[in-house]
């Protein structure tokens, strides 16, 4: 029952932890999971980690000592240490993106019963002298439907607070965690901070603003099969025109010719950077419509030797990667040598001479 004595709260609330800590750490991982799955099932949203954490029993005293019990003594109310807990499970969500938060905040409304929100992100940017780390705290349970699965019957009257925090955001909170003092510092040091908190917040637009301008360049590129195959005839003629000298090689472009020659292979954005970069290391200036060209003119014959190589050594294989290495060397063996090792230039140019 509640009362206004906190000794004996206090042991009723660390009864209570001592004998629930178990299921409340089950119901932690539970909601881990069930978060994971449900934000990385929407494909448009980067995660850098989720975590999760069960708050200390002394800390969870602590909290309610300072922020919540002068007030209810004050004011003659009774009350349980519990009630006024609510991030006795906490979840952490870091995404990539500030956009991204938003996003979030909505699917997990749709999937979870909101007991309330505080958008830390609002109170810091309405003050001009405030400082301190953003993001975006909820209060959630499980709804409706999910307390009616036997998965969920344990956890069923557990709440937790989740934030949801990009990785710049939650970076400045563990920095700010370790800035002493801040209410009581001179103005000089607080000018100091907010600066650094402006960096920061730079930072975090500048991030979402070059992926909003890699995905413009990507659509920049996004050309039609029958225009790259126009740039690749003027190269078969020796007659590159002055505006295809301009579309060199690049990442994008890249993708694009590669995907058209493997449909339904996955280049992975960071290995497709490094292998573009290999390719113009190699040929300074080559343009889009020459790397279109080496592909077309030799792809038949290199996968034509793919499945020769694939029978002679039935442990190895040729990936889209490495078929593209023997197009580009045979298109120019010279220029292009270094891009295949000596063994596998010895097996090639073996199966040349037989195969021609």
């Amino acid at each position: 029952m509640p009362s206004l004595d906190f000794e004996t709260e206090k042991q009723s609330f660390r009864d209570y932890y001592n004998e629930n800590h178990g299921l409340l750490d089950g119901a932690k991982n539970s909601f881990i999971t069930l978060v994971n799955s449900l934000i990385r099932s929407s494909s448009n949203i980067a995660l850098s980690k989720i975590e999760g954490r069960v708050k200390d029993r002394d800390e969870c005293v602590k909290k309610f000592s300072r922020k919540y019990r002068t007030a209810l003594e004050t004011e003659g109310r009774d009350y349980q240490i519990i009630d006024h807990i609510s991030d006795l499970i906490g979840v952490r969500v870091v995404c990539l993106y500030e956009d991204d938060i938003e996003k979030i905040k909505d699917l997990l409304c749709e999937h979870f019963e909101v007991i309330d929100i505080t958008d830390k992100i609002a109170q810091i940017e309405s003050t001009e002298n405030s400082f301190g780390y953003k993001g975006l705290h909820l209060d959630l349970k499980l709804n409706e439907q999910r307390r009616a699965l036997p998965e969920y019957s344990k956890f069923t009257d557990f709440g937790f607070e989740i934030q949801i925090r990009t990785i710049i955001q939650d970076s400045w909170s563990v920095l700010d965690h370790k800035i002493k003092y801040k209410k009581s510092i001179p103005n000089q040091l607080k000018r100091r901070i907010n600066s650094l908190a402006a960096l920061f917040e730079v930072a975090d637009r500048e991030f979402r603003e070059i992926r909003n301008a890699t995905e413009e360049s990507i659509n920049a590129e996004d050309l039609t099969q029958e225009q790259i195959s126009q740039e690749s005839d003027q190269v078969a003629q020796d007659q590159i025109e002055p505006k295809y000298k301009a579309h060199i090689l690049n990442a994008f472009s890249f993708l694009k010719i590669a995907n058209h020659f493997f449909n339904g292979f996955e280049f992975e954005p960071h290995k497709v950077d490094g292998f573009t970069e290999e390719i113009v290391s190699l040929k300074p200036g080559i343009t889009r419509g020459k790397f279109n060209f080496y592909m077309r003119e030799n792809i038949a014959t290199v996968k034509r030797y793919k499945l020769f190589f694939e029978n002679e050594f039935v442990s190895d294989t040729l990936n889209p990667y490495t078929i593209i290495r023997h197009c580009l060397y045979l298109g120019d063996k010279e220029i292009f040598s270094k891009l295949l090792t000596n063994q596998a230039t010895e097996t090639f140019e073996s199966w040349l001479r037989e195969n021609g």
